[in-house]
C-alpha cells in the first residue's frame, strides 16, 4: 500500500506541474495585457517597460514559468498588481468559500444519490425505481447555472425562504450555512441523478455475483448482505467519479458564485482575467489544480484501501 501511495503522489506532482505550465502559457496567450489595463493606452514606453520588468513580463515565457515554480516553493505567488497585496493571502481568503460550497454539494448529493441508487437496485422495476430513473435523467440534463438562476428566482426572490446573495456574516456560522443552502443545491442537483444511476448499475451487477449468492445460501440477513457486502463494492465507482468530478464541480462553482454573488475561487478567477491580473489568475489556477489533483489522489487511495485488486494491478 505504501508503494502505491508513493507512486500515486509522484504522478500527482507531475500532473500538477504539467497542468499549471500549460495553463500559464494559455493565460499569457489571451489578447490584452495587464500593463495596458493598469496604465491605459497613453502610457509612456518607459513607464510600460518599468511595470513589465516589475511583473516579470519582459522575460521569455519559459523563464516566467520557471520563476513561478521557484517562487511557489518559497510560498510566494507574487503580488496583486492593483492592491499590492500578497496573492497567497488573497487566494487563501477565497479558498474556504469554494471548498465549503463544493463539500456541501458533494455531501448532500452523494448521500441522497447512494440511497436512491441502492433502493432502486434492491427494489428493481418497482415504481420508486422507475421514478428515480426518470428524475435522474431529468436532473442530469440540467446545467448548474440554470438551476442556480431558477433557484434564486423561486426560492429566494419569489418565496423568500433563503437569502439571495452573499455568503453570510463573517463569524456567524448559522448565517453562513443558511446562505450555503441554495448554491449547494444548485451544484449538487445533477450529481444526485448521476450517482443514483451509477450506484444502481453497480449494485445490480454485484448482487448477481457468486459471493452474494453464497452469503444468501448461508442464510445471512438480506439487509446485512446489501449494506455489508454489496454496497461496499458498489460504492467504489462512485468514490472515483466524485474525485474526478471535482473539476466539474469547480467549473460549476464559477457560475454559482457569480449568480449568488458569493466570494470564492471561481469569482476571483473571472474578475482577475477581466482585469488581466496575471499573478492572481495564476494563484487561483494553482489552488484549483491542487484541489482537483488532491481529490483524485484521495479517491484513488480510498479505492485501493477498499479493494486490494487495485493495489496488485498497479
Amino acid at each position: 500500500m505504501l508503494t502505491y501511495i508513493i507512486k500515486r503522489l509522484g504522478l500527482s506532482l507531475v500532473i500538477t506541474i504539467l497542468a499549471v505550465s500549460l495553463l500559464f502559457a494559455i493565460i499569457h496567450m489571451i489578447p490584452g495585457d495587464p500593463v495596458s489595463t493598469m496604465l491605459g493606452p497613453k502610457a509612456s514606453p518607459e513607464l510600460r517597460a518599468a511595470l513589465e520588468e516589475r511583473m516579470g513580463l519582459d522575460k521569455p515565457l519559459p523563464v516566467q514559468i520557471g520563476l513561478f515554480f521557484i517562487n511557489m516553493l518559497r510560498g510566494d505567488l507574487g503580488t496583486d498588481v492593483f492592491s499590492n497585496r500578497s496573492v497567497t493571502e488573497i487566494v487563501l481568503g477565497q479558498v474556504p468559500y469554494t471548498l465549503s460550497l463544493i463539500a456541501a454539494a458533494i455531501c448532500w448529493s452523494a448521500v441522497l444519490g447512494i440511497f436512491l441508487g441502492c433502493y432502486s437496485a434492491v427494489r428493481r422495476n418497482s415504481l420508486i425505481d422507475r421514478m428515480t430513473g426518470v428524475l435522474s435523467v431529468s436532473v442530469i440534463a440540467v446545467p448548474a447555472f440554470v438551476v442556480s438562476l431558477y433557484s434564486l428566482l423561486f426560492f429566494a426572490v419569489q418565496l423568500r425562504w433563503f437569502p439571495a446573495i452573499g455568503a453570510g456574516e463573517p463569524g456567524n456560522l448559522p448565517d453562513q450555512l443558511w446562505h450555503l443552502v441554495l448554491p449547494a443545491f444548485a451544484i449538487g442537483l445533477s450529481w444526485v441523478g448521476y450517482i443514483a444511476r451509477l450506484v444502481r448499475a453497480s449494485m445490480l451487477e454485484i448482487l448477481g455475483e457468486n459471493h452474494i449468492r453464497t452469503a444468501r445460501a448461508f442464510g445471512l440477513p438480506e439487509n446485512w448482505i446489501t449494506f455489508r457486502y454489496a454496497l461496499r463494492l458498489a460504492i467504489l465507482p462512485t468514490v472515483t467519479v466524485l474525485g474526478v468530478g471535482m473539476g466539474f464541480l469547480l467549473s460549476a462553482a464559477v457560475f454559482t458564485e457569480i449568480v449568488f454573488s458569493r466570494p470564492g475561487l471561481g469569482k476571483l478567477v473571472i474578475d482577475s482575467i477581466t482585469t488581466r491580473n496575471y499573478p492572481v489568475v495564476m494563484g487561483s489556477v494553482l489552488f484549483s489544480t491542487l484541489i482537483f489533483v488532491a481529490s483524485t489522489t484521495i479517491s484513488d487511495i480510498i479505492n485501493a484501501l477498499a479493494d486490494p485488486r487495485i493495489r496488485s494491478s498497479s
